[in-house]
């Protein structure tokens, strides 16, 4: 059993959030684990001028603030996005705020943009300059903000000279009516204000957009069609859904907010085929929810993801988790007799299209 294994049962004896601050300590003191897994030349990829080592990267959501993205490099991720990241600090909701579902393997989350604002993430990246490595910067709005526009506006001045690429979050079900910028008019004019902005700066970073799994097929298909106007560069489907499949948990499944994690991995693939679908081959897509092993990344990749991501999955699996995957895929690789990680991409896009979830 591995060291994180035999700790885990005294791990989950903490409150979720307790544990989560310990292991932003551990990562930022260095003393973390480093894992050097073996690179497989054929899970690279070049996507948005960028030279990714391998696939698999660390969603938003555990570093928040840019405080440990080194450390979680050090784990063998491809690439890392930080944040969510607002214009000014604020505290987010009230706790408790962060469950653990152990039965699942899901968490459900109301954390509201927790962080420390624009400025002290941008003093970090600032700092770590000239490190290397994939560093991307998940972008919102304040909770109180009188313009949300502007403040994914004020995240693309604050950060396009220092983030490998900017996420647009619309997809957080935990700021009242952050979703509704998922609509078409709405999204129309946020991209077209966010591309604006973007193309005044000195540097042309990559956007990027992170939808929702909760979308309906219309909704997808308006989604996929401004994008494609705006000239987006990717989109990363899905974040956590607001809605509750089946589960085994029952003293938190009615907790409000965001479920992410193992039951999240069937809807949030067949919403990203659908969506593939729609947006044709050549856009990159980011594949989300419920990666906690080879095989799941692997089905994410054939449903139509250049690259994945993943978070909840280290809840349980530990710092092991990204060195076992990516060892994983170079096997599935070998199984399958394809030359590279590229090679699988939607070969399997029908078939999770029309999954019944």
């Amino acid at each position: 059993m591995s060291a994180f294994g035999l700790l885990r049962p005294a791990l989950f004896q903490i409150d979720p959030e307790t544990a989560h601050g310990l292991s932003l300590k551990v990562l930022a003191s260095g003393l973390g684990p480093h894992v050097r897994p073996d690179r497989d030349p054929r899970l690279a990829r070049h996507l948005f001028g960028l030279d990714f080592p391998n696939p698999l990267g660390l969603a938003a959501g555990l570093d928040k603030n840019g405080e440990v993205a080194d450390g979680v490099l050090a784990l063998g991720f491809g690439f890392v996005e930080i944040g969510t990241v607002t214009p000014r600090p604020q505290a987010g909701n009230p706790k408790p705020r962060l469950f653990r579902l152990v039965a699942d393997r899901a968490v459900i989350n109301r954390l509201g943009f927790n962080n420390l604002g624009h400025e002290a993430a941008r003093q970090r990246l600032a700092a770590r300059a000239g490190k290397g490595g994939i560093i991307g910067v998940n972008i919102g709005a304040n909770k109180d903000s009188a313009d949300r526009i502007a403040d994914y506006v004020a995240g693309i001045r604050a950060f396009s000279a220092l983030a490998s690429y900017l996420t647009v979050n619309v997809s957080s079900p935990n700021t009242p009516g952050l979703r509704d910028l998922q609509g078409k008019a709405a999204l129309d004019e946020l991209l077209g204000r966010v591309m604006e902005a973007r193309d005044g700066e000195a540097r042309r970073v990559p956007i990027i957009v992170k939808i929702a799994p909760d979308v309906d097929q219309p909704g997808l298909a308006d989604i996929a069609e401004i994008v494609l106007a705006r000239g987006i560069d990717g989109v990363i489907v899905t974040n956590t859904t607001i809605s509750r499949p089946p589960l085994r948990d029952t003293n938190h499944a009615k907790e409000t907010g965001g479920l992410s994690g193992r039951p999240l991995f069937r809807m949030s693939t067949n919403v990203l085929a659908r969506f593939r679908k729609l947006v044709g081959p050549d856009l990159p897509l980011i594949g989300a929810g419920g990666v906690d092993s080879p095989e799941t990344a692997f089905a994410k990749i054939t449903a139509g993801a250049d690259l994945v991501q993943l978070y909840s999955g280290m809840v349980y699996e530990g710092p092991g988790l990204p060195g076992a995957i990516l060892a994983g895929l170079s096997r599935i690789l070998d199984r399958r007799g394809l030359p590279s990680i590229a090679d699988a991409v939607g070969i399997e896009t029908e078939k999770w299209a029309a999954e019944r979830v």
